[in-house]
């Protein structure tokens, strides 16, 4: 593979603990394209946020490499431009919002670039256009739903121009309104702004909705393709803790009786097709 914005050579990662260290990334090899869209799926303790905070120099591998865009991350001279060219956006957006008004806020970033006030100004109406919330501009972050905040977060990290965007489970404190409006701001983002972006989640239905799931156990990729393609594994998804989504489970079990049923249906209208199709 060529295009690649973000590359691991046989990453290692361990903290410190008393005795041996604790491993938590062990041999990950990935190559992420320029404008794609990855979701890197698994369990807690699975690795995949620790993978995430490599993307952009939040950690340094305790062993292998990691380059952004040929950059390689243990790189201290290089560090402002990896993460100009990766933004990362967290679970908790609270965290991440540090403004008392949403355009001062979306704003914070790329004055810290020291970009000239009025590209600024073009730069926080742009990124608040593209995650919906420019009618917002002038509101309170903390007065915003969850949902609303999170898309903040996001707008704040749009306004720095990233060509990547790392989000590490950025809907795991919202309901469902919430994420679903996060995720369509996502898939937006990649479709019609051509941004690559990496998703972090334990959530199935979002992983289906990538071009690429990369699914991780115990520190290694142990299955990488495309959604279709990786949730038929369901054996093997299952041996470490992962379910499969529930149109893909309804179809194994029928499978599991003889029946002949795809096991590529993860809609729910391509799963009723499957269904339909074998009654009549």
């Amino acid at each position: 593979m060529t295009n690649a914005i973000i590359k691991t050579e046989n990453l290692h990662f361990s903290y410190p603990a008393e005795g041996t260290p604790k491993v938590v990334l062990d041999g990950v090899d990935l190559e992420i394209q320029a404008g794609s869209f990855v979701a890197v799926l698994g369990h807690n303790g699975s690795g995949k946020s620790t993978l995430a905070k490599h993307l952009n120099a939040i950690l340094l591998p305790s062993g292998g490499k990691v380059y952004v865009s040929g950059m390689d991350t243990a790189d201290e001279s290089k560090l402002l431009d990896i993460r100009r060219t990766v933004g990362m956006v967290f679970q908790n957006p609270d965290n991440q919002i540090v403004a008392n008004v949403v355009e001062e806020d979306c704003a914070f970033g790329p004055e810290n670039l020291g970009v000239p006030p009025a590209e600024i100004r073009a730069r926080v109406d742009e990124a608040l256009k593209a995650v919906g919330m420019y009618d917002y501009r002038e509101h309170a972050p903390h007065l915003l739903s969850g949902g609303q905040k999170q898309r903040v977060a996001i707008a704040g990290i749009l306004a720095m121009r990233p060509r990547c965007v790392v989000l590490d489970e950025p809907t795991a404190m919202l309901d469902p309104i919430g994420r679903r409006e996060v995720l369509g701001t996502i898939k937006q983002l990649n479709e019609a702004g051509g941004v690559t972006v990496v998703l972090i989640t334990h959530h199935m239905d979002e992983a289906a909705q990538a071009g690429r799931l990369v699914v991780m156990a115990h520190g290694k990729v142990i299955a990488d393709g495309a959604p279709r393609e990786v949730f038929q594994q369901v054996e093997a998804l299952r041996a470490v803790g992962l379910t499969v989504p529930e149109t893909v489970s309804l179809l194994w079990e029928l499978r599991q009786e003889g029946l002949d049923v795809p096991l590529d249906a993860l809609s729910d209208e391509e799963c009723a097709q499957a269904l339909f199709r074998l009654l009549s």
